[in-house]
């Protein structure tokens, strides 16, 4: 019990993966006393708690809130990170993960982990080039995803072709260089470490006028093998959507235990299945979790290793991690002062969410 009788107990430090059926009503304890976690069983009997009624409309899998101090009750929303013994790290030089195997880099861009989890080096990649911009795929379907796509792109001093949005939500994220991004002929001035989303509907064209060059990748969902590319710029921009960069705030940070993250591309700039985010990892590693979206997490600065049941490697400014989704996996940060991630999720709107 907690020591305020007010308080729900946390029945569990983490949610509860589970798979509902359509049309099967489910109650979900509240109180955190019953003994059939996570449903109720009566014991709030005599507490100010009732349980939540929950009717699936689909068969789905779901993660029911264990530490029952979620906000989105029955559903976990990652409160529990924040709790006493909600997240705890992971000691890299226990006996188990002594075992696990690492995997060095070859020439390839692509070291594969367990399952379809994959790290992507740009560094190593072959540019494809296309007018004033060179690119490449970096998460595709055929690589083993099922929700989005990415693709790295560098462009120099001058104008990319137009692309289409391809009736694909999709966002971009600038690591380096400025410039200005025109989305169905409205410009935005961007810089490095700026986010920005493109309506389905739309296309774009990123404007590079320094001689530094500007490097950014792009996501999309669903996801495609390649860019689609138009001959001329359509003037359809969705004025109803006004608000399309997302920059950093301070501000807007939400805490995860020592990490925290902020939300760059989600639903108020009306991206409705892809979420973008940038967060901070300190000197530590994780403890093996999992979550039900898939998941491009695009390491900015620093180094680390990347974990999954059985196999390791090492990660890089530069380098993008491929999560499918139920993948297990921890993160670990092996730089002093920690370094900075940028996490693209599909579907999904809050990363903060795992079991």
């Amino acid at each position: 019990m907690n020591g305020d009788a007010n308080a729900p107990t946390i029945a569990h430090r983490k949610g509860f993966y589970y798979e509902v059926k359509a049309g099967k009503r489910y109650l979900w304890c509240s109180c955190g006393r019953s003994k059939t976690q996570p449903f109720c069983d009566g014991s709030h009997v005599g507490s100010a708690f009732l349980p939540v009624a929950f009717k699936a409309e689909r068969d789905e899998d779901v993660i029911f809130c264990g530490c029952k101090h979620t906000g989105t009750g029955p559903f976990c929303d990652g409160a529990h990170s924040n709790l006493p013994g909600g997240y705890r790290t992971d000691d890299p030089g226990s006996a188990d993960n002594l075992k696990v195997r690492m995997v060095a880099a070859g020439a390839a861009p692509i070291v594969q982990l367990d399952g379809q989890c994959y790290v992507f080096s740009t560094s190593r990649a072959t540019l494809i080039p296309h007018g004033a911009m060179r690119y490449c795929p970096v998460v595709t379907p055929a690589l083993g995803a099922l929700f989005q796509s990415q693709f790295y792109a560098e462009v120099a001093r001058g104008v990319t072709p137009v692309i289409s949005a391809d009736g694909r939500h999709t966002v971009l994220f600038v690591t380096e260089g400025s410039g200005e991004i025109e989305i169905s002929g409205r410009r935005f001035s961007v810089d490095a470490r700026t986010g920005i989303y493109i309506r389905p509907g739309e296309a774009y064209r990123v404007h590079n006028g320094s001689a530094a060059a500007l490097k950014f990748l792009i996501s999309n969902g669903p996801g495609s093998e390649d860019l689609v590319w138009l001959d001329e710029m359509p003037t359809a921009f969705e004025t109803q959507y006004p608000h399309r960069i997302a920059t950093i705030d301070p501000s807007q940070r939400h805490k995860m235990a020592e990490r925290y993250y902020q939300m760059l591309v989600n639903r108020e700039h009306g991206s409705t299945v892809v979420t973008q985010f940038i967060g901070n990892i300190p000197l530590s590693k994780a403890e093996p979790h999992q979550h039900l979206y898939e998941e491009a997490l695009i390491f900015l600065n620093g180094a680390g290793v990347v974990w999954t049941e059985g196999t390791k490697t090492t990660v890089a400014a530069g380098d993008v991690l491929f999560l499918p989704r139920k993948q297990v996996h921890s993160v670990q940060c092996t730089t002093q002062g920690g370094f900075d991630i940028v996490g693209v999720i599909y579907p999904g709107d809050n990363p903060s969410i795992n079991y």
